[in-house]
């Protein structure tokens, strides 16, 4: 393999693990893959399918995680009414996005995958954090982090179709580039009722349907663009997004337990304004 096979792959590498440590979170992976690309000089049409196959590591990473959920919910559709509650509020909350995203995801592509727009949803979407944070302290104090009951849909049994169609129509922000698929599903959970584990959950298993969705869709749609030549690339990508997405779920389950979201809002408002800054003073070329 010559030394710009070995890079292609290093690049590769680096996008699933960005892919795998933000897809959960509420920074927007989509936002970081852009700005990653751009630094790597790893940019074009056939990465941009690139970047929306490897999604389907992390929505694996779910799948492993929950693997004993997921089996006794397929198990017991037949007979268990929770199995087919639970069933059908992930695929009532899949539909908007679905909807949404066939009505208009072109013209997001197009208009809105560059650095400058996702930097801007960046600080935006770290606001509306801080927004929703500051409102559910000033409800519930510090109740939520110590263990007491906070939420009116505490786990994801207790959700009904009706909240699940809200969560799905607010994933529906995350069209937009660096706003965020786990942030909106997430943060929009807690303005909702939502625990935070409920919030964190939920969003997970609406990651499994939405990312081998989307990730199916463009593959078939832009084949023309995938060479055999590519397969070790999104091989790379999709593995180390597997496992580093693995690690962050771990991560996210434990970390809610005892804190907030406040600090990704932080780090949004800070990323972002470094890509604004940098691009209006000239000191980084961000590209498409």
């Amino acid at each position: 393999m010559d030394s710009v096979s070995w890079i292609l792959l290093l690049k590769a590498a680096v996008m699933g693990l960005v892919e795998g440590l933000t897809e959960f979170l509420p920074i927007s992976s989509t936002g970081h893959l852009i700005l990653a690309g751009s630094l790597l000089d790893f940019t074009g049409e056939s990465v941009k399918v690139f970047e929306i196959a490897i999604q389907t590591g992390a929505m694996f990473a779910v799948v492993w995680q929950y693997r004993e959920r997921l089996r006794a919910t397929v198990a017991g559709l037949g007979h268990d009414p929770l199995a087919r509650r639970f069933a059908i509020n992930v695929a009532v909350a899949f539909v908007p996005a679905v909807v949404l995203g066939l009505a208009f995801g072109g013209w997001v592509k197009q208009h809105l995958f560059h650095p400058v727009p996702v930097a801007l949803a960046f600080v935006v979407g770290g606001l509306a954090i801080l927004w929703v944070e500051r409102r559910h302290r000033a409800r519930y104090g510090e109740r939520d982090l110590e263990g007491g009951r906070t939420a009116r849909v505490e786990t994801v049994d207790d959700m009904t179709p009706a909240d699940a169609l809200k969560v799905g129509l607010l994933q529906c922000l995350a069209l937009f580039p660096g706003t965020s698929r786990s942030g909106a599903t997430i943060i929009g959970g807690l303005l909702l009722g939502f625990s935070r584990k409920a919030s964190a959950e939920f969003s997970f298993y609406l990651g499994i349907p939405t990312l081998m969705g989307a990730g199916a869709y463009s593959v078939l749609k832009q084949r023309e663009l995938l060479r055999w030549d590519d397969a070790p690339m999104f091989a790379v990508g999709t593995v180390v997004a597997f496992f580093s997405a693995l690690l962050c779920i771990r991560w996210l389950i434990r970390y809610v337990s005892t804190h907030d979201f406040t600090v990704f809002a932080w780090y949004r408002i800070v990323f972002g304004g470094v890509v604004l800054i940098t691009a209006w003073s000239g000191a980084v070329v961000w590209k498409a």
